[in-house]
């Protein structure tokens, strides 16, 4: 079977600290096959001027105020080539260069499939929670498999077909990729999770960055799954559960001294996640 033309998909934001190594490497990969689209959503640090030197033809720039997620991503696919269209963002840095030969090879194996993503690794400077929680979300995927629903666009592929006949939803401004691959999977295409393919990929927010995320992630939760829940469902249990699991990690790896912010941390995570939830049944 020949192998598919691919389009990748970069979208960036002020993102200079990674993006050259981010297209360095993606220029580097095995397969060759592909062509690159870029959407930068105004940025103001240099970030474009390394996108056009890296792809002068389809790169493109919108104001920061015409980002809506679902709308550009769309966009984007409209102007695609390839059979199968990858995503990767600005600052998700392929660790191989077989990244993009790796996130595509289950197509070839199943026309079922649907979507892949890859495997997010911290990045060295990651705070210790940040990095426990992305590997237990990806690692070997034991343990995300046995979540609800897991997926991330930030390092994936779906063939175009697929995202011509069911795009993304325009109206929503957070969990795009969650609420995407959750209706195609209700239509009976899989997921599926590609541990070899493997991206550096981590952020250590401030707390207002972290309540503003984890509050309109909850949003976009009650919105995607359709269900409220009480206090000590929605927080107290989840809380209690991370932090006797965060509690145990920082004493395994001798980080002591991080357990007063890592409890500050967990707690605005999982409250303003439980606030947004709330707040969007309150104001439906």
């Amino acid at each position: 079977m020949s192998k598919p033309y691919v389009s990748i998909v970069m979208r960036s934001m002020n993102d200079i600290k990674f993006i050259g190594r981010t297209l360095d490497s993606v220029m580097s990969q095995s397969f060759k096959d592909f062509e690159l689209v870029n959407i930068d959503s105004g940025s103001t640090d240099g970030t474009f001027d390394v996108v056009k030197r890296f792809n002068p033809g389809k790169s493109r720039q919108i104001r920061p105020e015409e980002y809506i997620p679902g709308k550009v991503l769309n966009s984007a696919v409209k102007s695609c080539s390839g059979e199968i269209v990858v995503f990767n963002n600005s600052d998700c840095i392929p660790l191989d260069n077989e990244w993009l030969e790796n996130l595509i090879a289950p197509f070839a194996k199943d026309e079922k499939i649907g979507a892949t993503f890859a495997n997010q690794l911290p990045r060295p400077d990651a705070k210790p929670l940040v990095a426990r929680d992305s590997l237990r979300a990806y690692g070997d995927g034991s343990i995300s498999a046995k979540w609800h629903h897991f997926f991330s666009l930030a390092s994936s592929a779906a063939p175009k077909k697929i995202l011509d006949e069911i795009p993304f939803d325009e109206t929503i401004k957070y969990s795009e990729d969650i609420e995407w691959s959750l209706r195609i999977k209700k239509l009976g295409w899989k997921i599926v999770y590609v541990p070899s393919s493997k991206v550096e990929h981590s952020h250590n927010y401030t707390l207002a960055e972290l309540r503003k995320r984890f509050y309109n992630e909850g949003l976009a939760e009650g919105r995607i799954y359709g269900s409220s829940t009480c206090f000590t469902r929605g927080f107290c249990q989840p809380m209690l559960s991370a932090v006797t699991r965060d509690l145990a990690c920082l004493l395994k790896s001798g980080n002591i001294s991080c357990i007063p912010s890592g409890l500050n941390y967990r707690f605005i995570q999982k409250y303003y996640a439980y606030k947004g939830r709330k707040d969007y049944f309150r104001k439906k």
